[in-house]
């Protein structure tokens, strides 16, 4: 497995009540969302807004990617949800 994030982008996603992400196994995309719940374990002071939940992932972002990894080594799927357990 060689899971990587070369793209930086992310997108917060209100009616999924999440940020959504990418990452790459090779040339198969594999598509990442973190809860809501999950930044706020990440970072407790996050406002319930786009502006500062995407900021809670991006100053977070080396642990999230490092849960996507390990999550996706246990279940090597397309697309992964990443909750509040995760971390």
């Amino acid at each position: 497995m060689s899971l990587n994030f070369p793209n930086a982008s992310r997108t917060y996603e209100p009616r999924k009540q999440c940020v959504s992400f990418w990452g790459y196994d090779s040339t198969a995309e594999i598509s990442f969302e973190v809860e809501d719940e999950a930044l706020h374990v990440l970072c407790p002071t996050a406002e319930r807004n786009e502006d500062s939940l995407l900021g809670a992932f991006d100053n977070n972002r080396a642990r999230i990617e490092q849960a996507a990894i390990k999550t996706y080594g246990r279940r090597r799927q397309s697309y992964i949800r990443l909750s509040s357990k995760d971390f």
